[in-house]
């Protein structure tokens, strides 16, 4: 977006917000549709956040599945966060995870890392749901060329903050007097919030970089006025009082992100983030020539894009 468009949209919105992303739908695989969040046109990153995907709420009948065949990662964390449905989780240090609902994956990719997530054969037996969240947060400079890691921590060990309406259930960082058992490696935020009707949600002003995804429902911006969609991500400007409301009786579901800007700007091509665009050609270089290490016992793996998207910088 050239500068004149983006003042003209500043001018468009309420003050205290700084842009408004309205998703795209596309295909994953083999149909599964997701909703591109981040990086878009009019934001490219919110806090450490460089990549996020609304997966579903699909319908998986019987025999169907998500599959999502082994692929490689450098120089940033996944987040999976499921609503619905369960996913099995596979990498290449040999991790077997299972994920349900209100569950939280981190694998920190650093200097290099493939997995493969999989919907499990007990699901397809049977058919289900599945909806949920996937995020990458790139990692600070120092950080890119980690050791991979992977952890996993249960429902009931991710805080939950509830009281007048509202229901807060922490995923990483500290936010409502809670803080999550989830190690990051850069101050940031990510919580799933389910407000009742009418329920009034405050947004704490401690982090540079805030911004709130409507994931269902619809919600108001009181004191600036304005209403906004499921699908909708709202970038709250630095500092800024906000102050959102559930008008429907259904309520609303929104995922709240951010945290500190990143040292460096980054780098992206498919699933490599880096801030040297000559890392980015290492990886794909060693992705061709298999020399990453391999998801025990997986036979299949995505290839290389023959064509992909430019290498950009993202600050």
């Amino acid at each position: 977006m050239n500068s004149d468009s983006k003042q003209k949209q500043s001018a468009q919105l309420p003050p205290g917000l700084d842009t408004v992303v309205v998703t795209r739908v596309r295909d994953l695989v083999d149909g599964f549709k997701v909703r591109r969040v981040l990086p878009s046109a009019r934001r490219r990153m919110v806090g450490p956040f460089i990549f996020l995907d609304q997966m579903g709420p699909e319908v998986l009948s019987t025999g169907r599945g998500l599959d999502i065949a082994p692929h490689p990662h450098i120089g940033l964390a996944t987040v999976t966060y499921l609503f619905e449905g369960e996913l099995l989780h596979r990498d290449s240090l040999g991790t077997i995870q299972l994920i349900t609902p209100g569950e939280v994956n981190w694998m920190t990719a650093g200097g290099g890392i493939v997995h493969s997530e999989r919907t499990p054969q007990e699901a397809r037996a049977s058919g289900s749901n599945l909806f949920g969240i996937q995020s990458w947060v790139a990692l600070p400079q120092r950080f890119e060329e980690s050791t991979p890691g992977f952890t996993h921590h249960g429902a009931d060990e991710l805080p939950v903050v509830e009281g007048e309406g509202k229901r807060v259930r922490l995923i990483t960082g500290e936010l409502f007097g809670a803080r999550s058992p989830v190690e990051t490696l850069s101050e940031m935020f990510y919580a799933d919030v389910t407000c009742m009707e009418e329920a009034r949600l405050s947004i704490p002003t401690e982090h540079e970089e805030r911004a709130a995804y409507v994931v269902e429902g619809r919600v108001e911006l009181l004191n600036d006025g304005g209403a906004f969609e499921a699908g909708q991500l709202l970038v709250f400007k630095p500092g800024a009082e906000i102050t959102l409301s559930a008008p429907e009786s259904s309520g609303a579901r929104l995922m709240l992100l951010g945290g500190e800007p990143l040292d460096e700007p980054r780098h992206i091509w498919w699933n490599f983030v880096s801030s040297s665009s000559e890392r980015i050609e290492q990886a794909k270089e060693d992705w061709k020539a298999g020399r990453f290490a391999p998801v025990p016992e997986e036979t299949e793996f995505i290839p290389l894009p023959e064509t992909g998207p430019v290498v950009v910088r993202y600050p």
